[in-house]
């Protein structure tokens, strides 16, 4: 590992270096794969994960393991965090969240267009539980304000939110958050430590799905929260261990392996995305195209105050809902697949009446005017990967001008 403080070195640096450090018996220089379940340890090791310590010998690998801990280390340097604490999906990231802050009687409010699966289960299983939640766009921080309760524990917010790349003010939201003695959780999973660091704007925690840009590589899940160790080691042994959403190793060592080289390929996203984003805005047949890096994005300032990278993901509308499909099925480099932050670039349609009827529980007219700003009756969601970008234009040249 490298010696200086890891706070205080460059961000190409501490991607390659941060938790890593050679194999003491081997000497090896890349970090050991530990697929190892159990430990060898001392008769005097206790049974239960209450007396483990965070610095005590491994025991278990869904108590912790060398390889896991090695990600945690290189994402809290990376997002300069005092902890991390990492799962085996993103999801399993943000469920142990709401576990470890909510109880029956508790009000969060979650930001009305997110992650579908955060929405689903903040739209049915958290309410079961008798927990209060209310949906708020939360770029409009009047809104937020008005959504807060005497028992709000929670607020949490996405920027960009998936899919519609709507910003929010992360320092405007925690100032909010902590006047109601409530907690912060930011999902930067589209912006990455490399554009915004909700820490240091004053967020409580941080949420990423690794198996995005962070893995970088579309080969392994993994989810990670991070923030402060006054909350992260008891939420370990809370909701991490005793949940089971563990990391597998090998997942755990193939994002380590893609982190090294993050800052190096959020340059390059940023890059196509931006090209690709000014050539479909000329376009005829597109309707409207939102990237946080263009002048027209409606929070653009916002987006080069709170973002030092525009991100890869690039969404536009067609004025033609026939040439969906037909777009759709001429791509030859662009996969038309889900997910995003890959190395190769990815599409995917997402349909407005689909996902309000499925996802998106809005209850005032305010929050479908503001979906239908940015989203229309659907969009193409665009992650621009690490192709040519004058190859990916000319792969939507040819399927737009069918």
């Amino acid at each position: 590992m490298v010696k200086k403080n890891i706070l205080h070195i460059g961000e190409q640096t501490k991607a390659v270096h941060a938790g890593e450090r050679p194999d003491s018996a081997t000497k090896a220089s890349a970090p050991n794969i530990v697929m190892s379940t159990t430990f060898v340890v001392d008769s005097e090791t206790g049974f239960s994960v209450e007396g483990m310590d965070e610095n005590d010998a491994w025991v278990y690998t869904r108590w912790g393991n060398p390889t896991i801990r090695q990600l945690e280390e290189k994402l809290a340097a990376l997002e300069e965090a005092e902890t991390a604490v990492a799962f085996a999906s993103g999801m399993g990231a943000i469920v142990a969240l709401l576990f470890h802050l909510l109880k029956s009687g508790d009000h969060a409010i979650i930001s009305d267009v997110a992650y579908a699966a955060l929405s689903e289960i903040t739209n049915e299983l958290i309410p079961e539980l008798g927990i209060e939640i209310t949906k708020v766009n939360t770029s409009d921080t009047e809104a937020v304000s008005a959504a807060i309760r005497d028992n709000t524990k929670l607020i949490y917010v996405e920027t960009p939110c998936n899919p519609i790349l709507r910003l929010t003010d992360i320092g405007a939201v925690a100032l909010i958050a902590h006047k109601a003695g409530a907690k912060l959780a930011v999902d930067s999973t589209f912006a990455t430590p490399v554009a915004t660091k909700p820490l240091q704007l004053g967020a409580d925690f941080v949420v990423h799905s690794l198996t995005k840009y962070l893995g970088g590589h579309g080969d392994a899940l993994g989810g990670v929260l991070l923030g402060n160790k006054s909350e992260l080691v008891p939420l370990r042994k809370k909701t991490s261990i005793r949940l089971g959403g563990t990391i597998s190793p090998f997942n755990a060592w193939l994002i380590i392996r893609g982190l090294a080289t993050l800052p190096l390929r959020m340059r390059v996203h940023q890059e196509n995305a931006l090209k690709i984003a000014a050539y479909l805005e000329q376009h005829p047949k597109v309707g409207r195209v939102i990237y946080p890096g263009l002048k027209s994005h409606p929070q653009h300032e916002l987006a080069e105050r709170q973002m030092k990278n525009f991100s890869g993901i690039v969404t536009f509308q067609v004025k033609n809902r026939e040439d969906v499909r037909k777009i759709a099925d001429k791509l030859q480099i662009i996969h038309y697949a889900v997910s995003l932050g890959h190395h190769r670039s990815l599409i995917f349609y997402l349909n407005s009446k689909d996902l309000l009827q499925t996802s998106f529980k809005f209850a005032a007219s305010e929050q479908y005017d503001s979906w239908n700003a940015f989203a229309g009756e659907g969009i193409f969601r665009l992650s621009a990967g690490l192709e040519n970008a004058e190859d990916l234009i000319a792969d939507l040249e040819q399927a737009l001008d069918n």
